[in-house]
């Protein structure tokens, strides 16, 4: 990076250290790996969406194994730019790749082909498509009959966090409050009939 005129202003190996290092650096850009320890799941990824919700447009350039459709949706959702989703084993050349870095780093966007297309693709009759990951990580903990309480326990945060999430859940499945159905089982048909279960 040095060579092609960029200053690192710090490497980090877990997901802990770059949410404390996005948010002390504030970088012009950074490139996250999405699998990072602890987890080696989506840790780079998760932090990265943390980060930007308290920083909008940081620019941040994520390298993925495979494109992961929710999350790439999630980036672009804020629409303040400066995002990048590249494929790692479609990144084929230095210049490519710094070509890359430099459009996030300039407010732009730099996403792999392959995920332009799923994003397109998109999966239209899916009703869940609108849900973010966290969202359908309480959904699915719905589907296994869990209590607010439960969910808030087994993501580690508030039932208030749950609550939103439940409520953002709601409003996107188009579920509304009626005295004659219950909005939770509701949720949970549409997840069962989406076949994610």
């Amino acid at each position: 990076m040095t060579a092609h005129g960029f200053d690192v202003v710090e490497a980090v190996g877990t997901g802990p250290e770059l949410e404390r290092a996005l948010r002390s650096h504030r970088p012009d850009v950074s490139v996250v790996d999405v699998r990072m320890p602890p987890t080696l799941t989506d840790e780079g990824l998760q932090v990265s969406l943390a980060v930007r919700r308290d920083i909008p447009g940081l620019p941040i350039l994520v390298l993925s194994q495979h494109v992961e459709q929710l999350y790439a949706r999630e980036l672009l959702a804020d629409g303040a730019g400066a995002i990048g989703y590249l494929l790692k084993d479609r990144v084929f050349n230095a210049d490519q790749f710094i070509d890359a870095v430099r459009r996030v780093a300039g407010g732009g966007t730099a996403m792999d082909p392959e995920v332009i297309a799923k994003l397109v693709a998109g999966n239209a009759s899916d009703p869940l498509a609108a849900l973010t990951p966290r969202e359908r990580e309480v959904l699915e903990l719905m589907a296994e009959g869990c209590s607010n309480a439960a969910i808030a326990g087994r993501l580690h945060f508030s039932e208030g966090a749950v609550g939103k999430h439940t409520a953002n859940i709601f409003a996107k499945l188009g579920i509304v409050a009626s005295d004659d159905t219950n909005r939770r089982v509701l949720a949970v048909l549409a997840y069962l009939g989406s076949g994610e279960s």
